[in-house]
């Protein structure tokens, strides 16, 4: 799948807010105009084409129907391209007080590179160039987790149900799912072998049947880092807990994640999600999902 390069899916945000105020990811250092050349854009053809491929291949497949149907409730998928690069802070809390991972994110959704900044000392950073995962930091606590895993795994929680445009996407309508009493649309996404660093991960979503928007997550982690010989986690579900509109996209604002019971059911609630500061930031320049100077090759 070229355009999803990461599965598990995680990205900074340079917007314009000044660094004392410390409200959000800081501008890149690398950024000196804000000439259309240098903008992280594509052209509008590009984004048009992409589009158009993408509702015929889905609407080819009943499976396929029901999520350009949500990419639409959801504010479409051109208005996303449209709107350029995404910003987000993604604060993921184990309940079990396990590792809190909390970072500024901003994502080129064209191309799903990511570049994500610690909280608290946005000078210590990490990302993914397209080729390479990097990070440039000065303390070994700042981001105690895997960060090539995490570049990406955000978005591909957060850019639902739009990051299922891409080639090497498999969808299958399975039977309805209930939750809570309302009974859903289920899709489950599979991937083409060699499609990113976990091509066994699956997600099966569930869809409104009138709102057709996403109300539901479920998914595996199959990393291979952590889960050698195709092995893997047990299977979780994600709550969505509210949502946003922003320039006219519909987004998350937060998660409950539980373990998947026999019955299929919401079993222990072992993760809180919040997503805040959610923007698009179309000034984004090109050279800032670059691997900065200083900057390390995370292997």
């Amino acid at each position: 799948m070229k355009y999803l390069t990461r599965v598990l899916a995680v990205l900074t945000l340079f917007f314009l807010l000044s660094c004392n105020e410390q409200t959000g990811p800081t501008q890149p250092e690398t950024a000196v105009s804000s000439h259309n050349d240098t903008l992280a854009r594509v052209p509008d053809a590009w984004i048009k084409d992409r589009v158009a491929s993408a509702k015929e291949r889905l609407n080819q497949s009943e499976a396929g129907k029901i999520v350009w149907q949500a990419m639409e409730a959801h504010g479409g998928l051109q208005r996303h391209f449209e709107n350029g690069p995404l910003s987000f802070q993604f604060d993921y809390v184990p309940l079990d007080g396990s590792t809190r991972r909390n970072t500024y994110q901003t994502i080129d959704t064209w191309s799903n590179k990511a570049r994500h900044q610690n909280v608290d000392d946005r000078t210590q950073e990490f990302g993914w160039t397209g080729e390479k995962a990097w990070k440039k930091v000065k303390d070994s606590t700042a981001f105690a987790f895997d960060m090539r895993f995490w570049a990406l795994t955000p978005y591909y929680f957060l850019g639902q149900p739009f990051i299922l445009d891409g080639e090497g996407v498999n969808l299958e309508k399975l039977e309805d799912k209930t939750h809570k009493g309302t009974a859903y649309h289920a899709i489950k996404v599979t991937f083409d072998a060699g499609t990113g660093d976990a091509p066994d991960d699956y997600y099966v979503l569930y869809f409104g049947k009138d709102t057709h928007k996403l109300a539901v997550i479920r998914y595996i982690v199959s990393y291979p880092q952590y889960f050698p010989k195709g092995k893997h986690l047990p299977e979780k579900l994600m709550e969505l807990q509210g949502t946003t509109i922003v320039d006219g996209v519909e987004f998350a604002t937060g998660y409950h994640t539980h373990w998947l019971t026999e019955d299929e059911k919401a079993g222990e609630h072992i993760t809180t999600i919040t997503v805040s500061d959610i923007k698009y930031v179309g000034e984004t320049e090109k050279n800032y999902f670059e691997m900065p100077k200083g900057a390390t090759v995370i292997e």
